[in-house]
């Protein structure tokens, strides 16, 4: 067995729960990760410069653990040097949220959509890695149980200049949609706590502007396809039981996962149609494990 398969299965274990066991481990490495990264290897190889590659998807599709995959196999297989970016982690503090709640809109309490993030923070930490002359830099942490960014002496810090930056996040190359689309609600939330639209025209804004200027410097974008909408929540009701686990804090109850997917769920939706303009997409299916991988 080959180094790159100890560390990923070693990598793999760790990420496993009771309740969702991964399958087909060698066959998904060899079959579909290995040659995804071949493909970006060249791309890289081709341009000079450090690659800056925008990973989508719905929440709880995998993203964070196919990111640690990449990261694995482009350090073992192909000696490259990667910086792993989450946008959850440029969350806006939880005061910065409070006074947008009451200048804007209360739904700009809960994390997630287009404003909620710090968008000047995040262009500027991605612009900083792209940068020539390269210096070591602090990218900040968020931590979910206490919704809320961390001190600065908690915060990740990249010493070494990267040669593939992985930008992860579920609205990572989202696009706005047209007015008239925003008008019929999607759902409860949209129908019950937005009957003026103040909140999806701002969310739709920041796409058109802010959030636009930084994903104009992806390089390439790859989309993690789920089966369907449903296991959105799902699949983010098993990360909250990881998240719990893990940490052993206050974490949302079923109820309140259901009410936070809907914040996100017209976004995702939106992706999830447009999906083919990707350069790389990732089907993923019921089981939570890869069935194919194509191509632009």
């Amino acid at each position: 067995m080959s180094n790159l398969e100890k560390e990923y299965l070693k990598f793999i274990k760790n990420q496993e729960t009771t309740s969702e066991k991964f399958y087909d481990n060698l066959k998904q490495l060899n079959v579909y990760y290995v040659p995804l990264c071949q493909k970006i290897f060249k791309l890289f190889k081709a341009q000079k410069r450090p690659l800056l590659l925008g990973l989508s998807g719905g929440q709880g599709s995998g993203k964070s653990t196919i990111s640690q995959i990449l990261k694995i196999i482009f350090n073992s297989k192909f000696n490259l040097n990667v910086a792993c970016l989450s946008i959850d982690d440029f969350y806006k503090t939880s005061l910065e949220r409070k006074k947008m709640s009451k200048l804007i809109h209360p739904l700009f309490l809960t994390r997630g959509v287009p404003g909620t993030h710090d968008c000047k923070m995040l262009y500027n930490t991605i612009a900083k890695l792209l940068k020539k002359k390269f210096n070591s830099i602090k990218t900040p942490k968020f931590d979910k149980s206490i919704d809320d960014r961390l001190n600065i002496k908690f915060w990740y810090k990249i010493k070494k200049k990267p040669d593939i930056i992985i930008f992860e996040g579920w609205c990572v190359g989202a696009k706005p949609q047209h007015f008239k689309e925003l008008k019929k609600p999607i759902n409860n939330l949209e129908k019950t706590e937005d009957t003026k639209l103040t909140w999806r025209k701002k969310v739709n804004n920041e796409l058109k502007t802010n959030y636009k200027k930084i994903y104009s410097l992806l390089d390439k974008r790859i989309y993690l396809k789920v089966p369907s909408f449903k296991y959105v929540l799902k699949w983010r009701l098993l990360q909250e039981k990881k998240l719990r686990n893990q940490s052993k804090k206050k974490s949302m109850t079923k109820e309140e996962i259901k009410k936070f997917v809907m914040f996100y769920e017209r976004i995702t939706k939106n992706m999830e149609k447009d999906y083919k303009k990707n350069d790389f997409v990732i089907f993923i299916d019921k089981k939570h494990k890869i069935k194919s991988i194509k191509f632009k």
